[in-house]
């Protein structure tokens, strides 16, 4: 019985082993889901929040494969450095670099990053090298500490992906010679640096060949599709782009994430020029609405400009809701001291701070710049702002005299009914005065007047033929109810309702 046993159990295995076989096989040669993510432009903050955010929607979407379709010059430092970790991390899928034209510096690391890498024989990559803009405009190597965290951190990515370290670190080091050397024992062929060499336990096992090329002194590691292959630092080569899918074994056509309207509008707010004007017309709009309170079109302008500027930095990945408290804040600050408290003291300093540190913040990654890069960045956007409110400035003493004469915009402002004119001696005069000195100093404490807009608590009154613009203690007042002015302190003109 057990012999016939042992019999029966061989002949099932023997009968169903074929057919599991040919089960994987098939399961193998199964097409594959494939997503592609075109990077055809510099590496900046805001495409490697866009490169990041469309990441994640193809790995939530189940893909197999994703192909970085990259045509790209590199970019800042630390945002490269951010791609790489986000590419590393993912173990679920796998990754491509696919270079039909250049992925140069930041670029290349990237590509260094990815599983695969699949290039056309013409393409190129490399030339990793750090530089930095000097005070004298001109760009100059890096510093020792930043090219040696730089070093490293390709020579871990090259050892993680499989990929020659010499080679890779060539591309960020220009004072390396790489050259090929053979172990006389194994026979094992090794790409190997001078200074490798001379930190080698046994330099005497290994035959020092002749330097690579692409590898020499005074120069950063760069090769073509074709040789890359050829020194194992690229996966393979194909000839055009509609041999990708059969390379990668993927679904024909292959999902590409292309940018959307909202990806292009997102770009056109972060650039500066964006900025300033929303920034700009923003303040002013929300000048216009504390002249008169409510909701007006000064309102719902300003928390348009704001609320785009917000939005943009948020898909742009350089601001969060720390940065739009700050700002509501710095706004009930401003709106306190404009309402409430008589003068210009600390509410109105610390709210236009807080205002004005929030649009910094939000545009910049982190506050306080590690790098060149960021305190350039920093310093870019410090000028923006600063400038969009200079520009408010100047908008608002323009504003304040000529609002009312320009067609259009005098619609913003509540006119009172004109009183009818006076052949009285006196009246002339009072128009002549009116024309020389504005309404605020032509009224003392103790004058009464019509409110002739809503105060709330801020408005307008008339005082004789004079149109005075004014606030109350706190208290809102109708239209049409006396009021007597209680106090003048500067431009400010404090009223009280009459009983």
């Amino acid at each position: 019985m057990r012999n016939f046993a042992l019999i029966t159990i061989a002949f099932i295995l023997a009968v169903f082993q074929p057919s599991a076989g040919a089960q994987v096989i098939n399961r193998g040669n199964a097409k594959r889901t494939a997503v592609v993510i075109p990077l055809h432009e510099d590496i900046n903050p805001l495409s490697g929040a866009l490169l990041e955010r469309k990441f994640q929607q193809a790995i939530d979407s189940g893909a197999d494969v994703i192909v970085l379709d990259i045509h790209s010059p590199g970019g800042f430092t630390y945002v490269t450095f951010e791609l790489m970790d986000m590419v590393l991390d993912a173990k679920q899928v796998e990754t491509v670099a696919f270079i039909e034209k250049d992925a140069i510096s930041g670029a290349a690391l990237l590509s260094l990053a990815c599983d695969r890498i699949i290039m056309l024989p013409d393409a190129r990559i490399g030339d990793a090298g750090e530089i930095v803009m000097g005070a004298d405009g001109k760009f100059r190597y890096t510093e020792a500490k930043s090219r040696s965290v730089l070093a490293q951190k390709v020579r871990d990515t090259a050892e993680a992906r499989g990929r020659p370290l010499a080679l890779a670190e060539k591309m960020v080091d220009k004072d390396m010679v790489v050259f090929e050397s053979t172990n006389k024992t194994t026979g094992e062929k090794k790409y190997i640096s001078n200074k490798e060499w001379d930190s080698l336990a046994k330099p005497d096992e290994w035959e020092k060949g002749k330097p690579v090329r692409e590898a020499g002194k005074e120069m950063f590691f760069i090769a073509n599709g074709k040789r890359a292959v050829e020194l194992g630092f690229a996966t393979e080569v194909i000839q055009n782009r509609d041999q990708l899918a059969e390379a990668l074994n993927a679904r024909q056509p292959m999902q590409v994430m292309k940018r959307t309207w909202s990806d292009t509008f997102v770009f056109l707010l972060n650039t500066g020029f964006a900025t300033f004007l929303l920034i700009a017309i923003g303040l002013i709009a929300l000048v216009i609405e504390f002249s008169a309170p409510g909701i007006s079109i000064g309102g719902l302008t300003s928390l348009l400009c704001f609320s785009l500027f917000f939005w943009s930095r948020f898909l742009g990945g350089t601001s969060g809701w720390l940065e739009v408290i700050l700002f509501v804040v710095g706004l009930t600050f401003i709106a306190i001291e404009f309402f409430v408290i008589p003068g210009f003291g600390f509410a109105g300093i610390g709210g236009i701070v807080l205002v004005l540190g929030s649009l910094v913040m939000a545009s910049s990654r982190g506050f306080f710049p590690e790098t060149n890069e960021e305190l350039n960045g920093l310093g870019s956007n410090v000028l923006t702002v600063a400038g969009a409110f200079l520009c408010f400035i100047v908008s608002l003493f323009f504003l304040a005299r000529y609002i009312g004469e320009m067609p259009g915009l005098s619609r913003l402002t509540l006119k009172p009914a004109v009183a009818p004119p006076s052949l009285g001696g006196s009246t002339l005069i009072a128009r002549q005065r009116n024309d020389e000195l504005p309404a605020w100093q032509l009224v003392d404490v103790g004058d009464v007047g019509t409110t002739v807009s809503p105060l709330r608590p801020s408005g307008k009154v008339q005082i004789r033929d004079l149109v005075v613009d004014v606030v109350t203690e706190g208290d809102f007042v109708d239209t049409g109810c006396e009021i007597c002015v209680v106090a003048k302190q500067g431009v400010k003109v404090t009223v009280r309702a009459l009983s």
